[in-house]
Parts: C-alpha cells; sequence; structure tokens
C-alpha cells in the first residue's frame, strides 16, 4: 500500500451510516485509503457498493459518521463550511456524469466560474487554453444548450482543471454518452491529467474504463474486496465527441 506519508490522500477508519427513523443503513463499514501524488486510481463495485458514497466522502460534499479524510495535508472532517468550499475550489477538481454545466453561462463563463469566485488575476487566457485542449476554440462562446453531450462534458473538464486543482474526482464521467464519444472524453481526460500532473480518482462500473488506471479499488457491500497496481493500457480517442 501507498505510505500515508506521502499520501496526498489519506482515509482512515472512514464510517458513513445513513438513517431514516428507527432504520439505519452502514453504507462505508471502515474503509482505510492512501492514495499518492499523480496516482490514477479507479474504485469499481457493483450498485451499492459504497463508491459514490466513498467519493463524496473525499469531495467534502458529506460527512462522514466516524473516521476522517485528509487531502494534501488537512483533515477535513471538521472544517467550517467555508472553509470546506475553499479546499474544494483549490485544491479539487470535479467532473459529473452530468456535466453540471450554468445553463445561462456561455462554455468559457462556465470553465471561468471558478476562478472568478476564487482568484484575482486575469483567468480567460488559461480558460482559453484549456477549452482549446480539448478541442472547442471555436465553440468558446455556445451556450450548453448549444452543444452536445460530449462537448458539454469536454467544458467540464476544461472546468476542472481551472484552478490547477493537485486532486481531480471524476463520477462516471462518460456514463451518459455513447461509446465513441465516451472513449474521446476519457483520452482528453487523461491527456489533461498527464499534462498538468494531477492525482486522478474515478468512480465508473466500466471496465474498459477501469483498464488505463494505474489502480483498482474494488469495493464490495461498503469494503475495500481489492486494491491493486495495474499496468494501464493506452487509450484509443474514438470519435470526435
Amino acid at each position: 500500500m501507498p505510505s500515508e506519508t506521502h499520501a496526498i490522500i489519506a482515509v482512515r477508519g472512514l464510517k458513513k451510516t445513513l438513517r431514516s427513523g428507527s432504520t439505519s443503513v452502514e453504507i462505508l463499514k471502515g474503509i482505510d485509503l492512501s492514495i499518492p501524488s499523480r496516482q490514477f486510481v479507479v474504485i469499481m463495485g457493483a450498485s451499492g457498493s459504497g463508491k459514490s458514497t466513498l467519493l463524496g466522502l473525499l469531495a467534502g460534499l458529506d460527512a462522514p459518521t466516524d473516521g476522517t479524510v485528509t487531502i494534501d495535508g488537512e483533515e477535513i472532517g471538521h472544517l467550517s463550511e467555508d472553509a470546506l468550499a475553499h479546499i474544494r475550489a483549490t485544491k479539487l477538481g470535479f467532473v459529473f456524469q452530468s456535466y453540471q454545466l450554468i445553463p445561462t453561462l456561455t462554455a468559457l463563463e462556465n470553465v471561468l466560474l471558478p476562478h472568478e469566485l476564487h482568484a484575482a488575476e486575469d483567468g480567460k487566457p488559461r480558460a482559453q487554453e484549456l477549452l482549446a485542449s480539448v478541442g472547442l476554440a471555436e465553440r468558446m462562446h455556445h451556450y450548453p444548450v448549444q452543444l452536445s453531450g460530449g462537448e458539454q462534458q469536454r467544458v467540464a473538464l476544461a472546468r476542472a482543471f481551472m484552478l490547477r486543482p493537485p486532486v481531480i474526482l471524476a463520477d462516471e464521467p462518460t456514463g451518459n454518452l455513447d461509446f465513441a464519444t465516451g472513449a474521446r472524453v476519457m483520452e482528453l481526460l487523461l491527456e489533461l491529467n498527464r499534462r498538468e500532473g494531477t492525482t486522478l480518482v474515478l468512480v465508473t462500473h466500466d471496465a474498459s474504463l477501469a483498464a488505463h488506471a494505474e489502480r483498482k479499488i474494488l469495493l464490495r457491500d461498503g469494503r475495500i474486496e481489492a486494491d491493486e497496481l495495474c499496468q494501464p493500457v493506452r487509450q484509443n480517442a474514438g470519435a470526435d465527441a
């Protein structure tokens, strides 16, 4: 297992229980996990295994019932909402299955949004460079409704990398896309990840995506059943997305 000393993500004794009235369901049952900087990790498991819950806890979008989550040396479990928002803005980039673009903003404005909320200098050159790198130089002034699903997800990729976060968290990023479009989006995600030198944690049920990871973690019934290093295969770009 990777050393916690050099881990950019460290999880210890992580538990999550959901309660409804007198009923409780234990989603995570004590997760211990260390992820070093720049590693590409895929988290897999059947529906209900706890993989999306784990990602949400890593993101600080939910609080654990027990245990700790440390991101880049800072334990996030007891931070205020303002402090958590700062961690999410500066340490973490997000890619969701449903894109999460703001419909009233152009592609460029969507990519710029994290920068305008959390940085002072002019971010437009960086946003334009990122959009060009995902093949959207000619589409940056279009609104989400004017873009295909693959184009919207490429905007989301650019936005995730905007503030140069050390960690990217991706939850089924190709789940709403056809095979060829999803392959292209995944290739772009890996290209950006290599170029920017980030740590990538990807939740998926797709074995073809998992084949590109350096490490695979399998969850079953709220516990880590397998955690192994592997030799990633080279992603082949699909048709234009």
